[in-house]
């Protein structure tokens, strides 16, 4: 009977095998490290890309602050015009109803009684000047509470006065103001003064 001998094809069988799994464990350790590779470079860009839109993000944002900015000041400098104009359209106003209320007083005077001065606080008017008589000072009064601008006069003081030699009346009265000129005090003046003594007649 003839016997083979088997056991070095066993043994080179089993080094092939060998030799095949190391390859293959080579190849499966080459190909982790590859993918391990491609998936970190995959990260990085996406980290730089992600970089990118940051940065370009604070520019526009930075940009937009820039505008934002140059808006608040512009903004500002129109509400501080438009102030301005309103001061100035407020000013223009009070203006015109200060000579209106001089022309309304200096027509609202007697011929017996003439104006010293006056003086304007708040809504109220205080006028002080000389009478022929105590009966004009009351023709005074029913005039200015007749006016659209004033109402409600009230006699605060009145006494016995000379001036040239001629007995007066020396009055001093409070009349409430329904239409308001712009705050202040006026006690006398060239133009004021030549209204209500044309008006009222000085003694």
């Amino acid at each position: 009977m003839i016997r083979i001998n088997l056991l070095p094809h066993r043994e080179l069988k089993r080094k092939a095998r060998q030799q095949q799994f190391a390859v293959l464990a080579g190849l499966t350790v080459i190909l982790g490290m590859l993918i391990i590779w491609g998936v970190h470079e995959m990260v990085l860009d996406k980290i730089d890309y992600q970089n990118g839109r940051n940065q370009y993000l604070k520019d526009e944002i930075a940009v937009l602050d820039r505008q934002i900015a140059e808006i608040r000041s512009i903004r500002e400098k129109i509400q501080e015009m438009l102030a301005r104009k309103g001061i100035v359209e407020s000013l223009q106003g009070n203006r015109a109803k200060v000579v209106h209320m001089l022309d309304e007083v200096a027509r609202r005077v007697p011929e017996g009684v003439y104006l010293k001065g006056f003086k304007q606080t708040n809504e109220h008017l205080r006028l002080a000047g000389y009478a022929q008589s105590n009966a004009w000072v009351s023709t005074l009064m029913r005039n200015l509470d007749a006016s659209s601008w004033m109402e409600s006069p009230l006699l605060i003081e009145i006494k016995a006065a000379t001036a040239n030699g001629i007995r007066l009346s020396e009055f001093d009265l409070n009349v409430r103001l329904t239409e308001l000129p712009e705050e202040g005090s006026h006690t006398g003046g060239e133009e004021m003064t030549s209204k209500i003594t044309a008006a009222a007649g000085q003694p």
